[in-house]
């Protein structure tokens, strides 16, 4: 398979983007992938030794130097980990780092997984009622949308929509009570 980019080098790099619930493929050699910034800083994808604290790592430094600023460093209340430690190592000292640390990652893991909200797999047992709470979340982040852009008639259909979906979910808690 040859370069997406110059269609002259075989692609080494294959990169997979979600990006609001778009898959994006690309397929790049390895020239073409640093010039677009696909490849990390240190070339440590391309590296004789990988390992996931080395990716990690590395990823926390991007985001040390292009958010935070470090007169304002945040440090950890309960085990006194600094920001600039932690980037250092990659690793958390305690539970408590991820509150402290929040601002930080949170624009990390938006940019790793595309959003900061695990929208994973439900169970199959008992899960329909989550998938359906779920639903009438997103149902209802729509509805806001429309009435922001001032489409009533869209945001009246959704309006509609959610009060089935609430009833359907009163309806089967009501049924499981008995």
């Amino acid at each position: 398979m040859l370069c997406d980019e110059c269609q002259k080098e075989p692609a080494c790099v294959h990169i997979t983007k979600v990006i609001n619930q778009q898959k994006i493929e690309k397929h790049l050699c390895e020239q073409c992938a640093q010039k677009a910034g696909e490849i990390m800083s240190k070339g440590i994808i391309f590296g004789s030794k990988f390992s996931i604290h080395d990716f990690l790592k590395e990823m926390f430094d991007y985001t040390l130097t292009e958010n935070t600023c470090p007169t304002l460093e945040p440090v950890c209340s309960d085990c006194g980990l600094s920001y600039s430690e932690f980037c250092q190592s990659g690793k958390f000292g305690c539970s408590g780092c991820y509150q402290a640390f929040a601002g930080q990652l949170e624009p990390l893991i938006k940019r790793i997984h595309g959003t900061v909200e695990h929208t994973g797999k439900i169970p199959k047992r008992g899960g329909r009622r989550l998938g359906v709470e779920q639903q009438i979340k997103r149902l209802r982040h729509k509805l806001e949308q429309h009435v922001t852009r001032e489409e009533y008639e869209l945001a009246a259909q959704l309006r509609d929509e959610i009060k089935v979906m609430e009833k359907q979910l009163v309806a089967g808690s009501d049924a499981s009570q008995e």
